[in-house]
C-alpha cells in the first residue's frame, strides 16, 4: 500500500500495452504488481498510479459500460523531471500530441507559477498532461474580474 492520499486507479484494455506506455515512454516504474490479477502499481517520482486489466468476471468498481476513449472529461497531471526526454520518445513512438509542448503561467493567488507541459492520451484514451515546472514568479498584471 501507499501513503499517497489520492490514487488514480485506471481500468484498461490490454495491460501490456499500457505497461509499455505508461513505463517505456512516460518514465514510471513497477512498484509491485499482482499479474495474476491483471494489477500492476506504478510510481514516478512521487507520482503514483494503479492501473487494472479489464475483466467483467472479476470484482471490479465499474459503474457503466466502457466505451473507447475511457476517462472522459478527465485529466491527468503529473509532474515528470525531464520533460523533453519523456516528448523525445513520444515523438519516437510517433505518439500524436493531443496538446503540443508549450510553456504556460497560470495565477495561483497573487503570484503565477510556470510549467512546460504537453497532452497525450494513452492506449485508452485518458488524457495525461506532463508538466515539468518553470518555477514561480511574481503576478504580471492584476487579474480582470
Amino acid at each position: 500500500m501507499s501513503n499517497a492520499a489520492l490514487v488514480p486507479e485506471l481500468v484498461v484494455s490490454n495491460l501490456p500495452n499500457s505497461l509499455r506506455f505508461w513505463c517505456d515512454v512516460i518514465g514510471f516504474r513497477i512498484r509491485y504488481d499482482r499479474l495474476e490479477e491483471g494489477f500492476v502499481y506504478l510510481e514516478l517520482d512521487g507520482a503514483e498510479l494503479m492501473l487494472e486489466q479489464l475483466d467483467l468476471a472479476a470484482r471490479q468498481w465499474i459503474t457503466a459500460d466502457l466505451q473507447p476513449p475511457y476517462g472522459r472529461g478527465i485529466n491527468f497531471q503529473i509532474q515528470v523531471p525531464d520533460l523533453d526526454a519523456v516528448i523525445a520518445r513520444c515523438t519516437h513512438q510517433q505518439l500524436p500530441f493531443y496538446l503540443p509542448p508549450e510553456e504556460r503561467w497560470y495565477r495561483r493567488g497573487d503570484e503565477e507559477v510556470g510549467q512546460r507541459q504537453c497532452i497525450v492520451q494513452d492506449p485508452d484514451g485518458y488524457l495525461i498532461r506532463l508538466a515539468q515546472s518553470l518555477g514561480v514568479r511574481a503576478l504580471a498584471a492584476a487579474p480582470s474580474r
